[in-house]
């Protein structure tokens, strides 16, 4: 008999779970199909956002957006097109009835428990195919489908992978958590982290701006003290490398981010004579902001098992 097992919600960049039916079948077969799901939340940042894994007697079926997963464990006949259609009115419901700023800040798993109810009714309705009346999104389904069809994952690719296969030995902490490697993904922007980038780059452009000023003083008066033209650029590449440290993962991050406001500083002290107390005190303040911003944006880690 054909038919649709389990639901799930997962957050795409950790596979934290948010929501999941709560009356899934025991069998053999459906628990082994629990460990891919666990396999496949943790990979999920690197796989494309309509994914199909066949696994014998049962298919796990998934869509990504807006960096959350719908992720769904039915018998292997039963038809893709509803397998889709029926995450993707999991999809829009989600959507509509939770704020995607609560779903990128949840901690705690399975906070959004609740929505197992409409899971529950949608799986019946989708599991009494007599009942359903949306042949028209169907259609548009069936068609999508053609078009551009879900990426066929292997178990033996996901078993191989398990989602760590680009992570060495090295990459390994003694207290048991992953560091992340160069190529690491950091956490999405925030709007605090997108102030103080700009901010940053307007820092670097005042900096380089009185430095052009400082050599043309320079020109016309030998007097002048060429150290100010140093100091001025030297707080711009400062200011400029602290938003390539916010925007891209380095091997001691904080560190160097740490190192780069203490240079902001140090110039700032030497340039105290060309600027007022308020442009000393507004560069300094957005070098120690951008500081913080960038020790708050770390690395994606994946969340620990959670029994998805």
């Amino acid at each position: 008999m054909s038919m649709i097992l389990s639901a799930s919600v997962v957050r795409v960049r950790d596979g934290l779970p948010l929501s999941a039916s709560t009356d899934y079948e025991q069998s053999s077969g459906v628990q082994e199909c629990r460990k891919y799901f666990k396999m496949l939340s943790k990979k999920l940042s690197q796989l494309p956002d309509r994914c199909t894994l066949k696994t014998g007697q049962y298919n796990i079926n998934f869509i990504s957006s807006l960096g959350v997963s719908y992720m769904m464990l039915c018998t292997e006949n039963y038809p893709s097109v509803l397998a889709f259609c029926f995450l993707d009115e999991l999809q829009k419901e989600f959507i509509t009835t939770y704020n995607m700023m609560k779903t990128n800040t949840a901690i705690r798993p399975y906070c959004f428990i609740e929505f197992d109810n409409f899971i529950q009714r949608t799986k019946q309705r989708y599991n009494n195919t007599r009942s359903l009346s949306t042949k028209m999104n169907l259609a548009d389904m069936q068609t999508e489908i053609k078009l551009r069809p879900p990426y066929q994952i292997s178990v033996s690719e996901l078993s191989s992978a398990n989602g760590f296969a680009h992570l060495s030995a090295a990459d390994y902490k003694g207290t048991g958590k992953i560091s992340a490697a160069p190529h690491q993904r950091l956490e999405p922007v925030t709007l605090p982290g997108i102030v103080s980038f700009v901010l940053s780059l307007l820092c670097g452009a005042l900096n380089l701006i009185r430095g052009f000023h400082a050599i043309e003083s320079l020109l016309q008066n030998e007097g002048e003290d060429f150290s100010y033209v140093i100091a001025f650029f030297l707080g711009t590449a400062a200011c400029l490398y602290q938003c390539y440290l916010f925007v891209y993962y380095t091997g001691w991050r904080n560190v160097k981010s740490f190192l780069t406001f203490g240079l902001i500083c140090l110039c700032n002290m030497y340039l105290y004579e060309l600027r007022n107390l308020w442009q000393l005190f507004f560069h300094v303040t957005v070098g120690a902001f951008s500081t913080l911003q960038i020790r708050l944006r770390q690395p994606q880690g994946k969340s620990p098992d959670y029994n998805v």
